[in-house]
């Protein structure tokens, strides 16, 4: 599928790319270094001297990420203990242990439709919230992506503002001013805390293979996601876009529907960063 490849674990199709490009842009030096069991280390340097250092293992999954600021000091974005690795040689949902969510707060409280909001503050009130159930652990960013119980137990922002074109994953210039509410939130969630990591799920209707929705909603994602970076200085790092295909239809249809066409964003600091999760 073009840059993005389509992976199947325990009979469940992902689609994966890796998100090299979209992080080292505009990098002054791009190295690695190989690491004991096949672990590899990846270090951004941008122009003011901030680096992104990425470890990840062996299948390319992110076992660490951290940006050091220019003096030095450390922050540290993604953290997964390699345990939780060694101890399953395949995928297995982490969700599969957990009782199904039980919801105690208003729907409108756990999902967001952008088109209803009227006040931009909304957005960072929205996204300051805490997860709605207890997180067991620290999860792992593929843990995330790849498990949608994991996934709810977090809020989500519809960004049902972005109309996508059928089979398109341009973003229309006019519309790269309705992420600015959603841009200026994340920004002073990273003000207050330069570790928040943003998931942008991107999502189709269900004409089309499986496989080539997939392909599409990823791009969709990665579309909202360098808008963000490009128009409005949100780091690249701090978020992490995956597509999500046909799988989770906002409307119940099989033909052509705009509103299935849509792009979503979590908050999932608590589910990946060890002091976020501790607190």
């Amino acid at each position: 599928m073009g840059d993005r490849f389509i992976v199947e674990f325990n009979n469940n199709i992902y689609v994966e790319h890796p998100d090299r490009e979209r992080i080292q842009v505009d990098a002054r030096e791009v190295y690695y270094e190989e690491l004991p069991r096949g672990r590899t280390r990846e270090v951004i340097v941008r122009p003011d001297g901030t680096r992104v250092v990425t470890i990840r293992n062996r299948y390319g999954d992110i076992l660490r990420r951290s940006r050091f600021t220019p003096d030095d000091r450390e922050i540290v974005l993604v953290y997964v203990d390699e345990r939780d690795y060694d101890r399953v040689l395949e995928w297995r949902d982490p969700g599969e242990d957990l009782p199904p969510l039980r919801l105690t707060i208003p729907a409108e409280e756990y999902i967001l439709d952008a088109e209803a909001v009227q006040d931009p503050d909304a957005y960072y009130t929205f996204l300051d919230q805490p997860p709605v159930e207890r997180v067991e652990r620290t999860y792992s960013i593929a843990e995330v992506k790849r498990s949608a119980r994991i996934r709810d137990k977090v809020r989500r922002i519809d960004l049902d503002t972005i109309n996508f074109e059928f089979g398109s994953a341009e973003i229309a210039e006019s519309e790269i001013a309705d992420l600015e509410g959603v841009a200026q939130a994340m920004e002073k969630l990273l003000e207050e805390n330069p570790a928040e990591t943003f998931l942008i799920e991107g999502h189709t209707d269900a004409v089309g293979t499986a496989e080539a929705n997939l392909a599409l909603s990823d791009r969709r994602a990665e579309a909202v996601a360098t808008a963000l970076s490009g128009s409005f200085g949100i780091p690249p790092e701090n978020l992490a876009p995956q597509g999500y295909g046909e799988q989770y239809l906002k409307v119940n249809a099989e033909g052509p529907q705009r509103e299935n066409r849509r792009v979503a964003i979590r908050r999932i600091t608590p589910l990946v960063a060890p002091v976020a999760s501790a607190q």
